[in-house]
């Protein structure tokens, strides 16, 4: 009588609610990858969503929903879980204050990938380096500089700042400034920056260049001359282009002048 007492009173109920939490952990966590596989489907659709921050957001409803379910399973064997979630948030809040630094990285990761101001590849100025994109992470972005640097820079540093991305236009203006002296021939000055521009065929004609005397400056007439050229072409345009004019102007006899300072000593005769 008392087995069947002991069976009846304790070992069945119990039985049942381990079979009952069982049941709801089992389906629950079928529920929840089957949520789970909706949710990256649905943001897969979206061309603005990088694969990664789709993965990353699967990976948090997956270990969101686990978590009720876990909590739900634990209920259903008695288990008092006012205690744990309070346990859980307060562990979840200490996480939080003592990642602070990580999680700006994170939230700052996040707005890289959904709004994209760069991609991979693109020639950026982002929080204080120079350099092409190689990876866009979560917390991080590497970069390499023109000298072959890998540069890993925190998110959060990106994302707080200006950011100039030099590859996001197909096109791009050259600024440049040459000045001649005073006593040279300007109309001749003009007349070989215009001929040296108009020569090159990587200088777009479209939008057209801009040649004028912008300064009468302190030691020196200064012109300012501005063309348009492909994004892949800036660098060597401007190398070129600044060879190319202090050989014609040497060749014109037009001076380039640099600052200088005269000193006159006069002597008193007492």
């Amino acid at each position: 009588m008392e087995f069947n007492a002991l069976l009846n009173d304790y070992a069945m109920p119990w039985a049942i609610k381990v079979v009952f939490a069982l049941a709801i952990f089992v389906i629950g966590r079928w529920v929840v990858k089957l949520i789970v596989k909706l949710v990256k489907k649905l943001l897969g659709r979206s061309q603005s969503l990088d694969e990664m921050l789709v993965n990353f957001i699967g990976a948090i409803v997956n270990a969101i929903l686990m978590l009720f379910v876990i909590i739900a399973s634990l209920n259903q064997l008695g288990v008092d879980t006012s205690s744990l979630v309070a346990l859980i948030a307060a562990a979840g809040l200490a996480i939080g204050l003592a990642l602070q630094g990580s999680m700006q990285n994170f939230a700052a990761g996040v707005m890289i990938l959904v709004f994209k101001p760069f991609k991979s590849g693109d020639f950026v100025e982002a929080g204080g380096i120079t350099g092409v994109v190689e990876n866009v992470q979560i917390f991080s972005t590497t970069m390499r500089t023109g000298d072959n640097k890998e540069v890993i820079v925190p998110n959060g540093g990106i994302y707080s700042g200006a950011i100039t991305n030099y590859s996001a236009r197909d096109t791009r203006r050259i600024d440049m400034v040459f000045g001649i002296g005073y006593d040279d021939d300007i109309r001749k000055a003009k007349e070989i920056l215009t001929g040296l521009v108009e020569a090159d065929d990587r200088i777009l004609k479209d939008p057209a260049p801009v040649i004028a005397l912008s300064e009468l400056g302190d030691s020196s007439v200064n012109f300012i001359v501005r063309p348009w050229v492909n994004s892949g072409d800036y660098w060597k345009v401007y190398w070129d282009m600044n060879e190319k004019v202090k050989l014609a102007f040497d060749e014109a006899g037009i001076s380039i002048p640099y600052p200088q300072m005269d000193v006159h000593l006069h002597k008193n005769e007492d």
